[in-house]
């Protein structure tokens, strides 16, 4: 079943070397792993030849997306173990290349596709006294060889569904892999009762650390006066994430709100080209932030935000919340919008995500299908203040009550790990 396991790896790594001649993503997963194990030789021959080597940390995340749910047990890694060396692996373009922005770490590299010789390698180099993956990531290669030299593993934020392999007829090789991890911290009681199922059961509750992770921000407030500037005396409707069909449901809602409605959009696509028929569409009544300084905003409607890693901050500015892609793949992130207790609306592609399922269930988010139920919804909520009120409330409240994740993982890991360095 390796055999087979790794012949696929071979095979979908051939894949992405041709995509890549397509595909600028592809060529940067590619030729970002050129020369790895140079480099990982080089970093870690230097590490261990210190008189008194720290022990090494490996945490993996595939994406962007899962270094988000880990940082916060990164961060209390860090704060619990000073002197442990932290390696951080990604496997895709997203996470790698917001590398320059972790200084909470200090080796980042790509994750050197899963091969047993590899594996083998990277182990052998690396040295982790212990390794840490977040959520999906199960590459078998990588397991057996930690197992082998009884390196103890992890895995947190993990959710199961019954349409995985680990749970067909043909999953039991999976499963002996699972099996061997020290602890599984799973995000609900249905995975953990899933791996009850199949006879897994060192899983542990652990819930979801993005709930502490946009806690935090909430806790670390950047002022923009320019922001504040353009909203002063009105409700503002924050859109974040958004695509074409997003936007023209918030110019809609324009239509139908006054000149104290304002909105602030930052779009999820930042190029040139769409940004030019974004402020089209909206025409006078819309500037781009890099450009608003030098104007007149007052009489500005729309503020479109043109800069990456202001977003999360922007929410708190917000009478009610747009979080795009519902009309597309999916949505976004809605945990953003409401630890700052704002109603979250969204599309209807949202049902994998379980946060905005429980939101909606719970009357703290609103899903739309079309302009009419928007502008309904919308302006009930932006002229109705108790109305106002009781949802924030929820939206706020369904964030604090789910926080805790990352010190119940982190006392979890020290239990299992005991008094040893790392």
């Amino acid at each position: 079943m390796r055999l087979l396991y790794s012949t696929g790896i071979a095979i979908y790594y051939l894949a992405v070397r041709l995509a890549g001649l397509f595909s600028a993503k592809a060529r940067s997963w590619h030729y970002g792993r050129h020369s790895l194990f140079d480099k990982l030789e080089e970093v870690f021959t230097a590490h261990y030849a210190a008189e008194d080597p720290a022990p090494v940390v490996w945490f993996h995340c595939a994406s962007l997306g899962e270094f988000e749910q880990g940082k916060p047990v990164i961060e209390a890694f860090r704060k619990q173990h000073p002197s442990a060396s932290i390696l951080l692996t990604f496997f895709s373009p997203s996470g790698y290349n917001h590398r320059l922005q972790n200084d909470f770490v200090d080796h980042v590299f790509y994750l050197p596709i899963d091969t047993i010789r590899n594996a083998r390698r990277f182990v052998r180099i690396t040295r982790p006294a212990m390794a840490i993956f977040v959520k999906y990531e199960f590459w078998f290669n990588y397991l057996n060889e930690l197992f082998k030299h009884n390196i103890p593993v992890f895995t947190i934020s993990a959710i199961f569904r019954p349409d995985q392999h680990f749970f067909k007829w043909y999953g039991g090789w999976a499963r002996t892999h699972l099996r061997k991890i020290r602890l599984i911290f799973v995000q609900d009681e249905e995975s953990a009762e899933l791996l009850r199922m199949v006879e897994i059961n060192n899983s542990l509750v652990g819930g979801d650390t993005r709930f502490d992770r946009v806690a935090e921000i909430r806790q670390h407030q950047t002022v923009f006066p320019l922001i504040e500037e353009f909203i002063s005396g009105c409700r503002v409707v924050v859109a974040g994430s958004t695509w074409p069909p997003d936007e023209l449901l918030l110019h809609e809602l324009s239509r139908h709100t006054d000149e104290k409605v304002k909105f602030i959009v930052a779009p999820h696509e930042i190029g040139e080209t769409h940004l030019k028929e974004l402020t089209a569409r909206l025409g006078s009544s819309a500037i781009c932030y890099s450009k608003a300084g030098d104007a007149e905003i007052s009489s500005k409607r729309f503020l479109i935000v043109d800069s990456i890693g202001m977003l999360s901050q922007l929410y708190r500015y917000a009478t009610i919340t747009y979080v795009g892609g519902g009309f597309g793949v999916g949505i976004h992130n809605t945990l953003e919008a409401a630890t700052w207790s704002k109603p979250v609306f969204f599309g209807p592609n949202y049902h994998r995500f379980r946060e905005a399922r429980e939101m909606v269930a719970e009357g703290a988010a609103f899903s739309i299908s079309d302009a009419g139920s928007f502008v309904l919804l919308a302006t009930r909520l932006l002229n109705d203040p108790a109305h106002l009120r009781d949802v924030s409330a929820r939206a706020g409240n369904y964030v604090t009550e789910r926080t805790g994740a990352t010190q119940r993982i982190m006392e979890a890991v020290t239990l299992q790990t005991g008094n040893n360095r790392a």
